[in-house]
């Protein structure tokens, strides 16, 4: 059965695991590396995760098939100029052999009840041009592009 629940200590390696391979499957995209030296985590490593767990704007979900950890969701809260919070989600990846089943929803449920709680008046979550199963994943679950980056290569 596929869940999300907050991340633990114990989850660390895996979690390490699985944003490196988000991150060799984006930085070969359009837009994706990029992406890898401005908007991913600079530092992805266990340590890295572990002062996240104990960031108070910041949550950890990962996502599961009968408690093994296939994924992995994070957001940030930030606070915009007129003193209300956005939510960010971060990362969210499913590993491939796991998609399509709802892994990816119930942590995307878990990331907006977060958000929610923490009183945020929306969220972000970015989707690479070329990504277009994440665009619509995102579409599918009501989010809708709000600004478009452009860039040009020198």
């Amino acid at each position: 059965m596929e869940g999300a629940r907050p991340a633990v200590a114990t989850d660390l390696g895996v979690i390490e695991a699985l944003v490196a391979e988000l991150r060799d499957e984006l930085i070969p995209m359009r837009g994706g590396l990029i992406w890898s030296l401005r908007e991913a985590r600079e530092n992805s490593d266990r340590a890295a995760f572990n002062e996240l767990l104990g960031e108070e704007a910041s949550q950890i979900y990962v996502g599961t098939i009968d408690d093994t950890v296939i994924a992995v969701g994070t957001a940030t809260v930030v606070a915009l100029h007129d003193g209300s919070k956005l939510g960010v989600i971060n990362e969210l990846f499913v590993t491939p052999g796991a998609r399509a089943i709802g892994v990816g929803e119930c942590l995307l449920e878990a990331l907006v009840e977060w958000c929610t709680a923490q009183k945020c008046i929306g969220i972000d979550a970015l989707a690479l041009p070329g990504h277009r199963a994440t665009k619509n994943f995102f579409e599918g679950a009501g989010f809708t592009a709000r600004s478009i980056t452009m860039h040009t290569a020198l």
